[in-house]
């Protein structure tokens, strides 16, 4: 059984092939690829060199060069399709583009039997009764995705080195996460910043959203550190913050609107 795996992020990776080796065995790893022009590419090349295209595809939503609904407008997808994303903002829209189940990260084991069981059912089914089948199970997928949501439980503190000392940072004291280098650092409200040892989308998990808003894939940060808000290019926001930080801080074009409405609550 072969498979593609479009992700652009090597942890991630490398965390679904360890789950497809202890849950799939029989898959394939035919190719990553890490973005929209790459996963194009790769399928056009293949189809052109006549080579079978892959039975499943593993697609994470939110790419660097854009999300991947983009694929299905520069190319036909015949292969099926389960999305991964750390959003569930994007249910109705994966489901639109017939793809069969949709898993939130991080992928647990058990969610990723399941999406493996709907693929044997479904692709053991009638071409023309597959649709239908889709759409009649739409809801039920749907409440799927709320009962699987791990039930909040909102981080108080987090335990960080200073030098050779452990210290226990409240949250509240908290201004701002980000990444560098595929390293995840906070800095408090006095600009002390400090290595956290938990990959975005497990500090996410862990924040209460009241009062954290991810404004991009590799930055989360508090109402009071936001001092400004600028019109960027492309319906996106530049953002000034407090503490100072040293690049662009830019809310993706697919955050602003919902960025607007969390910073006026």
């Amino acid at each position: 059984m072969n498979i593609l795996i479009v992700e652009d992020e090597k942890l991630a990776v490398r965390k679904l092939t360890k789950l497809l080796e202890e849950t799939a065995p029989e898959f394939v790893i035919r190719a990553v690829t890490p973005s929209i022009a790459a996963t194009v590419d790769w399928i056009a090349s293949n189809r052109n060199n006549g080579e079978n295209e892959p039975d499943l595809i593993f697609m994470d939503i939110e790419l660097a060069d854009g999300q991947s609904f983009e694929i299905f407008n520069r190319i036909e997808i015949r292969s099926t399709v389960i999305f991964t994303t750390s959003y569930d903002e994007y249910a109705l829209q994966a489901f639109k583009v017939s793809s069969i189940d949709y898993l939130l990260k991080p992928v647990q084991q058990e969610d990723l039997q399941r999406s493996i069981r709907k693929f044997y059912d479904l692709t053991g089914m009638q071409k023309n009764n597959r649709s239908s089948e889709l759409s009649a199970n739409l809801e039920s997928i749907l409440q799927n995705l709320k009962f699987h949501q791990p039930a909040p439980d909102h981080r108080k503190r987090f335990l960080v080195k200073q030098g050779a000392k452990m210290l226990s940072i409240e949250v509240t004291d908290i201004a701002f996460f980000f990444t560098e280098e595929s390293i995840s650092f906070f800095k408090n409200h006095q600009g002390q910043k400090f290595v956290v040892d938990y990959r975005m989308d497990e500090i996410e998990q862990f924040l209460d959203p009241a009062n954290f808003f991810r404004v991009n894939r590799g930055m989360i940060v508090t109402h009071h550190a936001v001092t400004q808000i600028q019109p960027y290019y492309n319906n996106r926001l530049a953002l000034t913050l407090k503490p100072a930080f040293e690049k662009e801080v830019i809310v993706s074009r697919e955050k602003s609107n919902d960025f607007r409405k969390w910073m006026g609550k």
